[in-house]
């Protein structure tokens, strides 16, 4: 993956397995928050899932775009898109009526010193929407942040284990669940929940702020010593797959990679690649963020991109100065504060 658009082009390009589920699916599909970070690759994953699977169905990417191309570039690649703001009333109303829909609105960076405003768009928001699709089918995107830091040595929270959030963000991601659960319940709406923890490309992730770090010569805290990354083509892919998962009450899945990925391991390995020493500073503690996502393994099979081509991907695209996304994951904070 050497240019932008080749990089594009792997994410979206479709497995066979996702295009045999969208022939299960019948209907157009609505992506609320299509302009955010995973959005413009699932929405371009889509629509060549869509066409390659015929029946018609549109894909309708919906979000504020703000500026830039994007949601010309997104229409130039076969999506309807819809420039809006979905907290405001009228415009949420004014969303064509969709039988499936996937839900990527949420506000986690910069929310420290603005917790009302994050509480506001990831807890009462997505009842908001359910109301308006009540009866749909919908996949709505949440985080692994909502379970407790995990001992390192021990099996990882698996989709059972109890929530117990750290921070007001997690808190209020919890609350989205919670939220979204009542309202499938109470309006019988087929709803999946998605937890995901860290998806990673080549302009962004747990992968890219590591090589950033070494590149500028500054030292790796290994205090949170270990994460979880997927490929973000196999985590669209399962957002969209998942469509046929949803149920009342909803569906809760894990999705990340199978690894639990240390960072001085992978530090090391990309200063390597990228011809630069590796400093560290702090010590790994004995817990940290993970997740078990051996359900959706089961379910949709393993990534088709392995943390080692993660690495070397990563490597040579920082490395020789591509674009990146300037969006840190701020994977390294222990106490939630985003």
């Amino acid at each position: 993956m050497e240019s932008v658009a080749e990089l594009e082009d792997r994410l979206s390009t479709p497995r066979t397995a996702l295009v045999d589920d969208l022939r299960k699916i019948d209907g157009d599909l609505l992506v609320l928050g299509a302009g955010g970070k995973l959005g413009p690759s699932l929405v371009r994953l889509a629509v060549r899932a869509a066409e390659a699977a015929g029946g018609g169905r549109r894909v309708i990417a919906v979000s504020r775009f703000g500026g830039g191309d994007l949601a010309d570039d997104l229409r130039a690649a076969g999506a309807t898109t819809i420039v809006a703001d979905i907290a405001d009333d009228t415009a949420l109303r004014a969303l064509p009526d969709a039988p499936n829909v996937v839900f990527l609105v949420g506000a986690k960076f910069g929310t420290s010193g603005r917790e009302a405003a994050t509480w506001y768009t990831n807890t009462f928001l997505p009842g908001r929407v359910m109301q308006r699709f009540r009866g749909s089918r919908i996949v709505a995107l949440s985080t692994g942040n909502v379970y407790p830091l995990a001992p390192v040595t021990a099996a990882a929270p698996a989709e059972e284990t109890p929530p117990e959030p750290v921070g007001e963000y997690a808190m209020s991601c919890l609350g989205r669940e919670r939220i979204l659960e009542y309202s499938a319940v109470t309006s019988g709406t087929p709803t999946a929940l998605i937890r995901l923890n860290y998806a990673v490309e080549m302009r962004y992730g747990v992968l890219v702020d590591l090589a950033r770090s070494l590149l500028a010569g500054e030292p790796i805290d290994l205090t949170m010593g270990h994460v979880n990354v997927v490929w973000q083509g196999y985590a669209n892919e399962v957002v969209l797959r998942a469509l046929l998962l949803a149920d009342v009450p909803p569906t809760v899945l894990n999705v990340t990679g199978p690894e639990q990925v240390s960072i001085r391991q992978v530090a090391t390995a990309l200063a390597a690649r990228l011809g630069v020493p590796a400093r560290f500073t702090g010590q790994e503690a004995e817990n940290a963020l993970l997740s078990n996502a051996g359900r959706c393994h089961r379910l949709f099979g393993y990534p088709d991109v392995t943390l080692g081509e993660l690495v070397d991907h990563t490597a040579a695209w920082v490395g020789s100065g591509r674009p990146l996304l300037d969006k840190p994951t701020g994977f390294q904070r222990r106490d939630g504060r985003f």
